[in-house]
């Protein structure tokens, strides 16, 4: 921590990148229908009007796009069209059954990087902004979201115009690759196959990186005994048994209704905003790779565990160059994994991530309001991000669920940080005195509120409080 860490300087978008405030304004003029509607909704659905939506599921009801689109001059479809740009650009917030303005649209005039955050996570959602058609298999449609990174990648170093055929074969490799890291390996049977039986096929040797596996010998089943199925030839790109042609198709044919790409001719190409938001995540990505705790390809736990010591601007920084690395849904869900675990530094930590990951994770943090363990850090999540000042998002917050906090918070500093921090962790407790604190603690039922009053009561240095507290531990262990 007292090491002195040389600054990176900070890096230069590709030549030829327009300046921010031109970046902004493309962003200005693609999203200008969503703002429209959100605009719209803001005077004509907010509080103290007729309320939110007419159908109570922050969607737009058909009479409530109807009258939206006489209203705009657009047609109901359009209205629907842009309604749903606008959430998944922040402009529109759903919060339970109601939508109301998001923050960015307060600051879409005035602010360049609003608008710029704004497109950014459009574009990080454009598989949900253009669905794929229903005959696509899921599995297939993931895979395929999951590579098109790499794809997006070739095309910002190619600078130009990429031929479909050539984006076909990158994709395809990096399916494989996705499917060889999971080890999804087909075995068939063979006449005289070694096995545990002679009968049996063999499927239960050791797998690729385990110890025995052999990883340099891949013979053909043509030529060898090895019972393994040949792979598809790569002029017939399969995926879960789904040509990935057309799956190829709808994804740039998504990119391109968010105005990442133009598409057409048989080629590709990213736009300014596309070529520059590429950049930014490839470029978040390398400084995860040169940071000292070189996080981007650990699991949330363990990126974690990482970033503990590391300064919040520094672990921010981790935080979303290992986000860029991962599909937002799947990095949200892990990172609620962690924080239900045991170790109460990971669970703040967890949610300090999820600070940077914004409004695509809300869904999710609203779905563990339920969970005690994790519900007073969901409201405090929610208050911030309903634009709640961080030094009074407390507020939300009960007498319990906040002496939950307290306890869960200490526990943190009890297993990770030293006696006199725990000790001046009191003055962040709600309670006026100690006295009301120790009563409040032991009735608040934290499995962890033994262990947090015996570490407070060998770190105070005043004697006679150091022994109300071991009596409250004591009181609490005998069940007093």
């Amino acid at each position: 921590m007292n090491q002195r860490r040389s600054r990176r300087p900070a890096p230069r978008p590709p030549e030829g990148t327009p300046a921010p405030g031109e970046l902004a304004r493309m962003a200005r003029s693609r999203l200008a229908g969503a703002v429209r509607v959100a605009r719209w909704a803001d005077a004509a659905l907010g509080p103290g009007r007729d309320g939110a939506t007419a159908d109570g599921r922050a969607t737009l009801s058909d009479a409530t796009a109807e009258r939206a689109a006489r209203d705009l001059g657009l047609i109901p479809a359009q209205v629907r069209a842009d309604w749903d740009t606008a959430r998944l650009a922040g402009l529109i917030e759903v919060h339970g059954g109601t939508a109301r303005p998001g923050w960015r649209l307060r600051a879409w005039d005035r602010d360049d990087s609003a608008v710029l955050r704004g497109w950014v996570a459009l574009f990080d959602a454009w598989s949900l902004a253009h669905p794929e058609p229903e005959e696509y298999e899921p599995a297939a449609v993931a895979e395929v979201v999951s590579a098109m990174p790499q794809v997006l990648s070739f095309l910002q170093l190619s600078a130009g115009p990429v031929p479909v055929t050539q984006l076909l074969d990158l994709l395809q490799q990096r399916v494989t690759e996705l499917r060889t890291e999971r080890c999804e390996i087909d075995y068939v049977p063979q006449p005289g196959a070694d096995g545990p039986r002679g009968d049996a096929p063999r499927g239960d040797g050791p797998r690729p990186g385990e110890p025995g596996a052999d990883v340099s010998r891949t013979p053909d089943a043509r030529t060898g005994p090895e019972p393994r199925r040949p792979r598809p030839a790569p002029a017939e790109p399969v995926v879960a048994d789904a040509p990935l042609e057309p799956l190829l198709d709808w994804a740039l044919h998504a990119l391109a209704s968010v105005g990442a790409l133009t598409y057409g001719d048989g080629q590709a190409t990213l736009t300014p905003l596309g070529s520059w938001a590429v950049w930014v995540k490839l470029e978040q990505i390398c400084v995860a790779a040169q940071s000292p705790a070189g996080n981007i390809e650990q699991s949330a736990e363990d990126m974690l565990r990482g970033c503990a010591q590391l300064r919040p601007n520094a672990a921010r920084a981790e935080y979303r160059a290992w986000l860029a690395a991962r599909p937002v849904g799947s990095a949200v869900t892990e990172l609620i994994g962690a924080a239900r675990g045991e170790d109460a530094l990971l669970r703040g930590l967890a949610f300090e991530a999820l600070r940077v990951v914004g409004a695509p994770a809300e869904p999710e943090v609203r779905a563990v309001l339920d969970e005690p363990t994790l519900r007073p850090y969901a409201l405090l999540w929610l208050a911030e991000h309903d634009g709640a000042d961080p030094e009074d998002a407390h507020e939300v917050l009960t007498r319990e669920e906040a002496t939950w906090l307290w306890v869960d918070t200490a526990a943190a500093v009890a297993d990770h940080g030293e006696a006199p921090l725990l000790v001046r962790h009191l003055e962040s407790a709600v309670q006026p005195t100690v006295p009301a604190l120790l009563n409040e603690v032991r009735a608040v039922g934290h499995p962890r509120t033994v262990q947090v009053l015996v570490a407070l009561a060998a770190a105070h240095p005043d004697p006679a409080l150091a022994k109300a507290v071991r009596r409250a531990a004591f009181q609490v262990h005998t069940g007093g």
